[in-house]
């Protein structure tokens, strides 16, 4: 069993969207573990806050599966495979780890954002805060203890898990 962490975000119909995909989620992983739901500024371009949360799981899955899975699940929600990469979004699923795999390809892990995005590793030191990021050498507590971006503003809404 592979243990995987994912990164859920969406800007448009923000909480339907989010539900949408931990329902997806978990009718393909199991043990699946959900942080907080937190709202954020959109990063890299003008648009509306974010819904940003991650999914601690387990599967049998190979990660090239995996990653097919998350596309899959990303255009039955709306998502536009030519969507540019700063850009409004119905749901962005981003693998952020597999394992300890490291590896650019079919998916860059792990995913670079999580020691640069307060809105992927505030949800993630939730979820994980024990886990070691096997480029950075340290926990993901320790990360989110030692980050510092007072750019980055996120704050804990009310969710209800479907």
């Amino acid at each position: 069993m592979a243990q995987i962490y994912i990164s859920l975000g969406s800007n448009i119909n923000k909480a339907h969207y989010i539900q949408c995909a931990l329902i997806a989620l978990r009718q393909h992983f199991e043990h699946i573990v959900h942080s907080s739901v937190f709202e954020s500024e959109a990063v890299g371009f003008a648009g509306n806050n974010f819904y940003n949360s991650v999914v601690a799981a387990s599967t049998d899955m190979k990660l090239h599966d995996v990653c097919a899975l998350l596309k899959q699940i990303e255009r039955d929600n709306g998502r536009n495979a030519h969507d540019k990469k700063f850009s409004p979004r119905t749901l962005d699923l981003d693998l952020l780890f597999y394992d300890d795999v490291i590896c650019d390809s079919p998916a860059q892990l792990p995913r670079d954002e999580i020691t640069k995005n307060a809105f992927v590793l505030q949800p993630l030191s939730e979820v994980a805060p024990n886990f070691y990021h096997p480029v950075a050498k340290q926990t993901i507590a320790e990360l989110w203890g030692e980050y510092n971006n007072p750019q980055q503003k996120l704050w804990k809404v009310e969710f209800s898990n479907p």
